[in-house]
């Protein structure tokens, strides 16, 4: 029996096993535990096993080729079009191995174990900061049908909340006032929560040698830095730098025809925070770019003349994201370009 390729489809506690053989004929089909799959997998010949890329993936791709497999996450939407009419298990197995044979499918990148535990901390102080604005315009809501404004930025509420939960002469009840107190302690801890997990970043972007080159591309900080390490590792799974921008989603959304080309706004695809913490740091380099006399500030204040704000900035965010391929792929340092001099 020879195996072309074997498909599995993730869950929980099941995972359902379809093997193909020559002409994509059925040879196998099994249901397994997570420990009856690896068992049954290790006493296997080498094969090419794909995989949705899922919640859990990134272990079972790992495991699988520690045993010697030859391993590929398929994202979720490309594995769809092999789906033959209804759906289960069974036929998403298939179809997952009969996706992953294509030649031109893409695959993800098995993220390491350093990887998934950056991508974890960025999740957690992004729920945090979010956490922290809910609670914030939560209070300025109870504050305001108490009638109590305080100017927009949140530094103004940071100072006085407590003085305004004390003030006996301030229309607030006591209940008010004890609740008030407790949203200020969690409002204080969220706080110290983001530091603790932004200052281990920092230090992670100064001990690791691929931060290291990231930090010298313009708009790239600690949180960038090691957001696009978590992301993408070295960039293995990307041809070019242009690959990178457009699974960001930094490149404009294209729908052309009959030779005639149609392109939109950007169309916003891949890692929503990736391209968010790239849009920032692009902000803030065309704050500072007045301060660059090089050939990248020269192409900003070109572009800054003739385009909208919002567009020069999602310009200068692809570019920067293209540069950090390039670095990351080459393990090269990034070298500011100096501005080549007039013609005679």
């Amino acid at each position: 029996m020879h195996i072309a390729s074997i498909g599995i489809d993730l869950g929980k506690t099941t995972f359902h096993l379809v093997a193909l053989g020559e002409r994509n004929k059925i040879l196998l089909r099994r249901k397994f535990s997570r420990s009856q799959l690896l068992a049954y997998t290790a006493n296997l010949p080498a094969s090419l096993i794909g995989l949705e890329a899922c919640t859990g993936s990134h272990f079972m791709g790992t495991a699988l080729r520690e045993q010697g497999h030859q391993v590929r996450l398929i994202p979720a939407q490309f594995v769809k079009p092999y789906r033959k009419s209804n759906k289960n298990d069974f036929i998403d197995a298939e179809a997952i191995a009969e996706a992953v044979t294509k030649q031109n499918m893409r695959f993800v990148q098995i993220k390491t174990q350093e990887q998934l535990d950056w991508q974890a901390m960025h999740r957690v102080r992004d729920r945090l900061v979010q956490r922290r604005t809910a609670l914030i315009n939560e209070i300025r809501g109870f504050l305001l049908e108490r009638g109590i404004t305080f100017p927009a930025q949140p530094i103004h509420l940071r100072k006085n909340l407590p003085t305004v939960v004390e003030d006996a002469e301030q229309n607030l009840s006591p209940r008010l006032r004890w609740l008030l107190a407790r949203l200020w302690q969690e409002w204080k801890q969220t706080e110290s929560d983001i530091k603790a997990i932004t200052d281990e970043l920092e230090r992670i972007s100064k001990e690791d040698a691929r931060c290291q080159c990231l930090l010298q591309i313009p708009g790239f900080g600690p949180l960038v830095s090691t957001a696009t390490v978590a992301a993408i590792g070295n960039g293995a799974a990307f041809r070019r730098g242009r690959d990178f921008a457009a699974w960001v989603g930094v490149v404009p959304r294209q729908y052309s025809t009959g030779g005639k080309q149609k392109l939109f706004g950007i169309s916003k695809r891949g890692n929503i925070y990736l391209r968010r913490m790239l849009i920032h740091g692009a902000r803030a380099v065309l704050f500072r770019i007045k301060y660059d006399s090089g050939g990248f500030g020269q192409w900003v204040h070109r572009l800054a003349q003739r385009a909208p704000r919002n567009k020069v900035v999602v310009a200068i965010a692809n570019k920067p994201a293209r540069m950090a391929w390039s670095v990351l792929s080459s393990g090269k340092q990034y070298r500011h370009q100096p501005l080549q001099p007039a013609a005679a």
